[in-house]
């Protein structure tokens, strides 16, 4: 093997695996995040955590307005306790909300968009160059994460434009399913093959530049903040 080229690597690009340490991961996926006993009371907690916020409250703050301990709201705020229905009209006339709004958060649907092989909406996005077969597998408009996350299954074909300066908002994932082709990010080209992988900032001007072996597909995951009342691309 040659070691200074070792692999598929290409030597255009530096190796960043060197500088990924278990320290750079805080999300455990495994983790349940909220048990299904404390259900309720992680939500109602995390709401009055959020409307204390947005008052510009301390914990001791509101805890004097409604009257009860600081231990008490500090319990409640974290989801250990299930705080009594007065608890929470003190609560909620401190906060001036109403009762029901303490428990938003748990009757909050939760979306999932299921998509069969081979039935992903098509679309032109802005920006779709000539041979660029854009297909939507899945979008969820109305969530509470506040990233906005659009999943596509993209073909080229032998018609297909090149064009290595495509360039919006937000993260981008590509995921190299068939064919080969040399993709720029900034200065940099590189060669993806099945089940290479590229992951990037999408403010630099990035796109397929040499399409080296077809058909190519490829999924791209591109994510940005959340525009309120802005039409999707």
């Amino acid at each position: 093997m040659d070691m200074d080229n070792p692999g598929n690597r290409n030597p255009k690009h530096p190796d960043n695996s060197a500088w990924i340490t278990q320290s750079a991961f805080t999300q455990n996926p495994h983790a349940v995040r909220d048990p299904k006993e404390n259900n309720l009371e992680q939500a109602i907690g995390h709401e009055v955590r959020a409307y204390r916020k947005k008052l510009g409250l301390t914990v001791a703050d509101l805890a004097s307005a409604a009257n009860i301990s600081l231990g008490m709201l500090s319990k409640i705020e974290n989801g250990n306790i299930s705080p009594s229905l007065s608890t929470l009209q003190s609560l909620s006339r401190a906060l001036g909300v109403p009762v029901t709004s303490l428990f938003r958060r748990y009757e909050e649907a939760r979306s999932a968009v299921y998509v069969k092989a081979g039935t992903g909406l098509e679309i032109e996005r802005r920006g779709t160059r000539a041979g660029h077969q854009y297909r939507l597998l899945g979008h969820i408009g109305d969530n509470s994460s506040g990233v906005t996350v659009e999943p596509y299954l993209i073909e080229l074909s032998a018609e297909s434009d090149v064009f290595p300066t495509f360039q919006h908002e937000g993260m981008e994932f590509l995921y190299m399913l068939e064919g080969e082709v040399q993709y720029r990010h900034g200065n940099l080209l590189y060669t993806l093959q099945p089940g290479d992988s590229l992951f990037f900032n999408a403010d630099a001007p990035h796109g397929p530049e040499v399409l080296t072996k077809l058909p190519i597909r490829f999924l791209s995951i591109i994510s940005y903040p959340k525009r309120n009342g802005e039409v999707e691309p």
